[in-house]
């Protein structure tokens, strides 16, 4: 346990998704089992072999100023609605210092991406080929920075604890959330607003994605090319949009009186030392997390009623997942729920774990388990309930549930929320 085994507390929740502009709209689809994919209009995707995404169920911007948008990455812009919703979920009425329930000396930002700008990068490329160098953008760099999406939403909160930008690939929002965690448990700060954003649908990284044969070719059927854990998987579906937590005290949320979603218990970390893109096959290293959260937590595995799977819809990587949990959890694994929010939202990403921390979060508030869609021919190595066809309800008293995340590169993180 830290020295100081602050309890942690989550009392804010914001997200922007293909499933909806905003944390209550995103639920519902999720809750629903409406899937985000859609087929990608425009030339420039015409002639890829993946022409489908999950593209933003609300465009940034139509929501934002235009003068603020255009000095925002896509990525920022995402990121910077999802942490408004979540700031003002969790009862602050303006930036730290202006609303006194909150010292900006001890309020921090935590916001991951696994790519940054790379849109704004790309796109000012092909300014400076086409128009010349006159006419990039000052804002390119600003723009393109890994950090700007956390750096953005520090200026709109006014946070002076710290901001900062894990980079794991697809685990970075998910790291995220722990750092975050780690800067209340060790005293750095009493508040932070954590999270990931992702805003990577462009030709370069979706052509790249594809050639690594990465991604679903099911163009023809977009709705149903997300499938974890189906014997017909063949890959992910790229998504976009960010998911923010406000985490807090639980001390601090008291003095002011706040609503508490849940507890955050930790967080486990591993790597993998296998390969730069490939799953270890065993699922070695994430089973070492998970064992990892459970020796740094109180957390016991009989009380872990719902789990939200990384399981992108690779055949390797759903495997490999449920072998682990298999191999830590053994027979309490029978009474977990498990959702893979991805069959909805596709893969967003540095963006995963923000999202799917909300999702988590939601599922112990409301105690219901969204469906996996697309599950027609469940794998026979998928030794574990998935919750399929419609949402569950979750037991009573007090449960806790899971939220992994895993990137290229052997990235690992696994976090734990409870019930209060």
């Amino acid at each position: 346990m830290s020295p100081t085994n602050r309890t942690v507390v989550v009392t804010g929740i914001g997200a922007t998704t293909p499933l909806g502009g905003d944390s209550a709209s995103t639920w519902e689809g999720l809750l629903a089992g409406r899937s985000g994919v859609r087929p990608l209009e425009g030339e420039r995707f015409a002639n890829l072999p993946v022409r489908i995404a999950a593209t933003a169920a609300v465009d940034p911007g139509d929501v934002l100023p235009r003068p603020l948008a255009r000095k925002l990455d896509r990525s920022a812009q995402f990121a910077l609605i999802a942490a408004r919703e979540a700031w003002a979920d969790a009862g602050f009425t303006a930036r730290a210092g202006e609303d006194t329930s909150v010292d900006a000396d001890r309020l921090g930002t935590v916001i991951a991406s696994g790519i940054g700008g790379v849109t704004t990068l790309l796109d000012q490329y092909d300014v400076l080929k086409e128009r010349g160098e006159r006419r990039v953008s000052p804002h390119t760099v600003p723009m393109l920075m890994p950090n700007s999406p956390s750096a953005n939403v520090s200026l709109e909160v006014g946070a002076r604890a710290g901001v900062h930008t894990p980079v794991s690939a697809c685990a970075s929002g998910a790291e995220a959330v722990g750092y975050a965690v780690e800067m209340i448990r060790t005293g750095r700060a009493d508040v932070v607003v954590a999270g990931g954003t992702e805003a990577a649908i462009h030709p370069l990284p979706m052509a790249a994605f594809a050639n690594m044969m990465a991604m679903s070719k099911n163009n023809e059927h977009p709705t149903e090319a997300s499938r974890p854990y189906d014997k017909g998987r063949d890959g992910f579906v790229m998504g976009e949009g960010s998911g923010v937590v406000v985490l807090e005290s639980a001390e601090h949320a008291a003095k002011r009186g706040a609503r508490v979603y849940c507890e955050v218990l930790g967080q486990g970390l591993s790597s993998d030392a296998h390969h730069i893109a490939q799953p270890e096959p065993t699922g070695r290293g994430i089973a070492k997390a998970m064992q990892n959260l459970l020796d740094s937590s109180d957390l016991k595995p009989a009380e872990v009623a719902h789990l939200n799977a990384h399981a992108t819809s690779t055949p390797q990587g759903d495997v490999a997942e449920i072998k682990a949990l298999r191999r830590v959890l053994g027979d309490d694994l029978d009474h977990v729920a498990i959702s893979a929010t991805k069959s909805m939202t596709g893969h967003l990403l540095g963006g995963a774990g923000g999202i799917e921390t909300v999702a988590t979060a939601l599922a112990l508030y409301h105690r219901v388990a969204p469906p996996t869609i697309n599950i027609d021919d469940l794998d026979e190595e998928v030794d574990a309930d998935i919750v399929r066809g419609e949402a569950r309800p979750l037991p009573s008293g007090t449960i806790a549930a899971i939220n992994n995340s895993f990137g290229f590169g052997g990235h690992n993180v696994v976090l734990a929320l409870r019930t209060v």
